[in-house]
């Protein structure tokens, strides 16, 4: 029997001048909620294009989140079979 879960990331974005930030949120089926953060910096000399730095901020706060869901699968890993698990990417 095949099941189909479903995660849905909510990502927000705020943007002061030369700076983007984002947050990001997933809600997990069992309930459990992982943030992450990321930012991005435009250089001065760079022109604005703003869709550069909400990608670049989204993507360091999805490299956060995949950090924080690693660490999660580890624990429950060595919570079932009490040795040190060391899951990658």
């Amino acid at each position: 029997m095949q099941t189909l879960v479903g995660w849905h990331i909510e990502m927000d974005f705020r943007e002061d001048g030369a700076r983007t930030k984002a947050a990001a949120l997933l809600r997990l089926p069992d309930g459990t909620e992982v943030r992450s953060h990321g930012h991005a910096s435009r250089h001065p000399s760079d022109p604005e294009q703003e869709r550069v730095g909400e990608e670049l901020a989204a993507a360091r706060a999805l490299n956060d989140l995949a950090r924080q869901l690693l660490g999660k699968a580890a624990h429950e890993i060595e919570e079932v079979t009490r040795v040190p698990a060391h899951p990658r990417i």
